[in-house]
């Protein structure tokens, strides 16, 4: 039987892998992008597991937004990431951190 406990576990790891992903690989946006969007589906899995041992259908409806928010913010994400590409033929970021007027 599978409790509250498991799940939160295995949020908070899904939590960690991504605030550790973040801190390791600073050089590849595209990498940061798939850490955030694991970052979501880590407090998206705690949402879920409050919602169902409470009884509450609050939580899995608030799931749905954020999935929303984050599918969006992905595709424009990756727009950018495209046009940036175009630009200045690379995606690393040391190589963002200059701007030109």
């Amino acid at each position: 039987m599978l409790t509250l406990t498991h799940f939160l576990t295995i949020g908070a790891i899904l939590f960690c892998l991504s605030v550790a992903g973040i801190f390791i690989n600073r050089k590849n946006v595209i990498v940061l992008l798939m850490c955030i969007e694991l970052m979501l589906l880590a407090v998206n899995m705690n949402f879920i597991a409050f919602s169902h041992f409470n009884g509450d259908v609050a939580g899995q409806v608030f799931v749905f937004f954020i999935l929303t928010v984050a599918a969006s913010e992905a595709a424009i994400g990756l727009a950018i990431l495209v046009v940036l590409f175009r630009n200045r033929n690379s995606i690393n970021v040391e190589d963002l951190g200059t701007m030109k007027g």
